[in-house]
């Protein structure tokens, strides 16, 4: 097998360009969480691993809402993807905001928008990918009529 090596381009590389995050108040559900002095890392802020906890916060408090949850009798909702863009640094001490909304809606799996803020500044922004599975064989299943209606009214606000 042949390789062909291309000569380096001398043109500048262009980047997309980033749609700035939403606002915290665009988002339906939001929360908030504590900066801990056991999340920082040895910089002195918040280690990226511990942005995936407060993701994780997000995602809790409008899965398990007392109201609007989406549990589904039978079956239950796991984490499939995520992707994070850090946008900011975070330290403590202090208190962070998540913002969580629903962006997608598939056949057997939905998606959340999520942002963290720290006074009123974007830190960083997901997207996380659940699939709604069977308690009994494990396998995806589909989305019911009536949690599709749920996810509807969890979406991101629209400026």
């Amino acid at each position: 097998m042949e390789m062909i090596l291309q000569e380096p381009s001398s043109k500048p590389k262009q980047t997309p360009m980033r749609a700035p995050p939403p606002r915290l108040e665009d988002f339906p559900v939001r929360v908030g969480d504590l900066i801990r002095y056991g999340d920082l890392d040895r910089q002195g802020h918040v280690n990226n691993a511990v942005f995936s906890t407060y993701f994780e916060t997000g995602r809790v408090a409008i899965i398990w809402d007392e109201h609007e949850g989406l549990q589904v009798p039978g079956a239950t909702s796991v984490l499939a993807r995520v992707e994070i863009d850090f946008l900011k640094e975070l330290h403590w001490p202090g208190t962070v905001e998540v913002g969580t909304a629903v962006a997608d809606i598939g056949r057997s799996s939905y998606v959340f928008v999520q942002a963290v803020y720290r006074d009123g500044v974007c830190a960083a922004t997901a997207r996380s990918t659940m699939v709604l599975i069977d308690g009994a064989t494990r396998r995806s299943r589909p989305l019911p009529d009536e949690l599709i209606e749920r996810l509807k009214r969890r979406r991101l606000r629209v400026r």
